[in-house]
This record gives structure tokens, C-alpha cells and sequence, in this order.
């Protein structure tokens, strides 16, 4: 299928991630566009993208930039740094989490982005199936 990317617009912040190629990132491709109201929880973003993706290798740490996507809330969620269950530097999901996917560049762009904000996911080519 070749690499898929994501446009990410949260308010006056604007990032692109690469998915990778599991079950989870076919759904969520498949769903694009969405748009949502963002939840903040420490440094990440997440909000409910209406569409059910069961457990898939699922990790409670992840990297800064990771996107993933929590099953119990079916929520997409971006990792910037700390959350409340970290106990290091390391983002920590609040639990089992399908990383799907990494923004490409400074993920702490999205420091700036507060609860409320209008979260879009887009694809960056919208010529691609």
C-alpha cells in the first residue's frame, strides 16, 4: 500500500504522522476524515473517533510521537511527553494502547493545545484508496 500519512490540525497546530501497517491503521485510514473535540491528559491529546479496533499488541509505554489508539475509550491518542501514570520521562498510556503510527518531527508542538481545541485527522493525499 506504501507509506500512508496523516495531517493533524489542533487549533493553530499542525503535524504529520506516518502509519504503519497494522489492522489499527487500516481502520483509522479507512475512517479519515475525523474531527473531534481534544481531552488533554498530561502531555497527551485524545479524544473518541467512533470507531471500535480490538486490542492490537497493545503497550502501556510509548514513545514521544507516538499515536496509538485506547480500545476502552475507542479514543485516537497523540503522546507528547508526561501523563499522569508516568513514573520516568516516559509517556505511559493509561493503559493498553495500539501505537500505530509517529508524528513526523517535534511532537511538543502539541503543548500548546488545550482541552476543547478541534482536533482534525486527515489524509495527506486524498488521491490515495
Amino acid at each position: 500500500m506504501g507509506v500512508r500519512t496523516i495531517r493533524i490540525i489542533a487549533g493553530e497546530v499542525t503535524a504529520t504522522a506516518t502509519l504503519d501497517d497494522s489492522r489499527t491503521a487500516d481502520a483509522i485510514w479507512k475512517a479519515l476524515p475525523i474531527e473531534a473535540k481534544a481531552s488533554t491528559w498530561g502531555d497527551e491529546i485524545y479524544f473518541d473517533i467512533g470507531i471500535a479496533v480490538a486490542a492490537e499488541s497493545p503497550k502501556e509505554v510509548v514513545a514521544l510521537g507516538d499515536v496509538a489508539y485506547w480500545p476502552p475509550g475507542s479514543a485516537f491518542c497523540l503522546f507528547f511527553g508526561r501523563t499522569p501514570a508516568s513514573t520516568g520521562d516516559e509517556p505511559r498510556a493509561a493503559s493498553g494502547v495500539n501505537v500505530f503510527g509517529r508524528v513526523t518531527g517535534d511532537p511538543t508542538v502539541f503543548k500548546k493545545v488545550r482541552a476543547g481545541t478541534r482536533v482534525k485527522l486527515e489524509r495527506t493525499d486524498t488521491k490515495k484508496g
